[in-house]
């Protein structure tokens, strides 16, 4: 018997029920791992809250943590008992005290990671990976505006910035988020609640804007994310904070430029265990050399039945980096 989170109907933070299950046995291409720290991510908000559908209910939460390897299946080759892994793309069900996981989703873990480095910082690290790496390859000394540069994926991405000596125009909702984004790396930051975003980036770049927006708010920057963004700019619309995106009028791009728009997630450049190994090897060096920091202050650890008010924290943005569930 252990413990999870598990939901059966979709809705607010208050359907998480903290609830006994028994484990299933790893299947053959499977690995137990017995989670010693839980990552908390936005994307887990929308699959709870029904955004993101879930193939059947009562269902369980989350993707990322780190921990222990227990039991391995049959035709596991690659990890052992007794070894440190973290995942970040499992199916659901991390928020768990044990989660199964394929063995192909699974990055080893350096001794020089702790369990709670690794799950507040690999999905989000991932995340920042292919975006600036795959989805726009971001040249040394370029400018570019980044949304939420305080959240758990915009403070990685600041300080990933600073180590490839680029160029990240934050943009945050409070002076004490600016304060974070602007020590993790951030070239310049526009607080939208005091600033025009639009105004202040033209201010910034002489008139000359950006070849690239990352905007993981959606509905609430999508028309100042366009508007930022100089001839046949691309916009890389990766979540929905505020809300979806949604009836796209595409005559919008040719006005503003030939514009080009994507939507990529982490599935769609990390899918092997030689893509994960890339990925997860460049974030676990940066960590490792000090240039990614991801503590995570006492405030935001929760223990695995403050999964409920762990979301009402992250959704009221009264968090700032990463949270995690300490089982």
């Amino acid at each position: 018997m252990a413990k999870r989170i598990e939901f059966s109907t979709t809705g607010s933070p208050e359907v998480l029920r903290y609830c006994d299950f028994v484990p299933a046995a790893p299947a053959p291409d499977e690995v137990q791992v017995e989670n010693k720290a839980i990552g908390i991510n936005y994307i887990d908000t929308y699959v709870r809250s029904g955004l993101y559908p879930t193939t059947s209910l009562p269902s369980g939460l989350g993707m990322e943590a780190a921990g222990v390897v227990t039991k391995i299946g049959a035709n596991v080759t690659s990890i052992k008992v007794g070894d440190r892994v973290a995942y970040a793309q499992s199916a659901v069900g991390a928020y768990s005290e044990v989660h199964n996981v394929q063995e192909h989703r699974l990055a080893l873990l350096p001794d020089s990671i702790s369990f709670e480095q690794a799950a507040a910082s690999l999905l989000k690290g991932l995340t920042v990976y292919y975006l600036f790496h795959q989805t726009y390859q971001i040249q040394k000394d370029e400018t570019f505006l980044f949304h939420a540069a305080a959240g758990g994926v915009g403070l990685i991405a600041c300080q990933w910035a600073k180590a490839l000596g680029t160029k990240l125009i934050g943009t945050v909702g409070s002076n004490e988020k600016a304060e974070l984004a602007k020590t993790a790396g951030a070239w310049q930051i526009i607080n939208y609640n005091h600033e025009s975003i639009v105004e202040r980036v033209l201010e910034i770049t002489g008139g000359g804007k950006v070849s690239v927006v990352y905007d993981s708010v959606g509905k609430a920057t999508w028309l100042d994310s366009l508007d930022c963004l100089k001839r046949r700019g691309l916009m890389v619309s990766f979540g929905n904070a505020s809300g979806p995106v949604t009836d796209v009028d595409l005559g919008l791009l040719n006005q503003k430029g030939s514009l080009f728009v994507t939507r990529p997630a982490v599935n769609g450049y990390i899918t092997t265990r030689e893509e994960l190994n890339e990925a997860s090897n460049a974030l676990f060096d940066l960590v490792a050399t000090g240039k990614i920091k991801v503590d995570v202050p006492e405030s935001q650890k929760f223990s695995l039945s403050e999964a409920a008010t762990a979301h009402q924290a992250l959704e009221s943005r009264l968090t700032h980096g990463s949270s995690l569930l300490i089982p």
